[in-house]
């Protein structure tokens, strides 16, 4: 059960990731102040992103252990550990700007794909295990 729901979430988590990239771009391009949506935005692919990475504890405790999941767990706690640190620092600035979390969003969504690979799987490809 947790891996269906680790692997579905990935989906969701890649969703919120391009809404908020596109919501960053569309600010920075349009020079408007950095707003509510944009933090909740933010927040919503931040928080998405770390269940994603709790659901992947919970599924290396329950699951047979293989080495390219290494790469796959490193790949994963740097996506969470950036995406929330861009946008922890934006938002404790004096005048949040969309350029930081424009940056660590895409540099999350990097990692992720990465990691997807790792294992050997593609971006948008469901496995039974």
């Amino acid at each position: 059960m947790l891996f269906h729901a680790h692997s579905g979430l990935r989906y969701l988590v890649l969703l919120a990731g391009i809404l908020a990239l596109a919501y960053f771009a569309f600010g920075l391009a349009t020079k408007k102040p950095f707003d509510k949506l944009g933090r909740i935005l933010g927040s919503a692919y931040s928080g998405l992103l770390q269940l994603q990475v709790l659901l992947g504890v919970g599924v290396l405790v329950t699951r047979f252990y293989y080495p390219a999941l290494i790469g796959h767990i490193v790949m994963m706690v740097l996506a969470a550990g950036v995406a929330q640190a861009t946008l922890s620092i934006n938002r404790r600035k004096p005048q949040p700007a969309f350029v930081l979390p424009l940056v660590g969003v895409l540099v999350s969504i990097v990692f992720i794909i990465g990691g997807i690979m790792a294992i050997g799987r593609g971006v948008f490809t469901s496995t039974a295990m």
